[in-house]
């Protein structure tokens, strides 16, 4: 478990390289609301914007999940609630008026940072 990284990932670096190159700035690995204790990967204060970079395997994702065979039941539950809390997440952001960008760690990261970049300056 210690293997896993809970920021700084190969996807979100390459996510942060591309938006640096546009020449966006922001903060990485950071609670965009104080109080709530949520860290999003990269947070645009100013534009009120918070990017995830959701992993295929401890989110859940649609495409590429493939459900453990060793404790089955354990797992499925962390997938569970990990989903979850995820929901949840963007909801409170939402709330607070921020904008909340979620993408898959196989997503192209060009595609991604159009996103963003668009939410940012538009």
């Amino acid at each position: 478990m210690r293997g896993n990284r809970s920021k700084d990932t190969k996807p979100e670096v390459r996510l942060r390289k591309l938006l640096h190159a546009q020449g966006l700035r922001y903060r990485v690995s950071t609670s965009p609301v104080p109080g709530v204790r949520r860290t999003a990967d990269v947070v645009f204060p100013r534009a009120l914007v918070a990017v995830f970079v959701d992993g295929c395997y401890w989110h859940g994702c649609p495409a590429h999940y493939r459900p453990s065979t060793a404790n089955s039941e354990f797992w499925a539950n962390k997938i569970r609630r990990n989903r979850e809390r995820d929901a949840e997440t963007t909801k409170l952001l939402e709330e607070a008026g921020w904008r909340v960008i979620r993408a898959w760690e196989h997503e192209d990261p060009g595609k991604v940072a159009n996103k963003v970049i668009e939410l940012v300056r538009g």
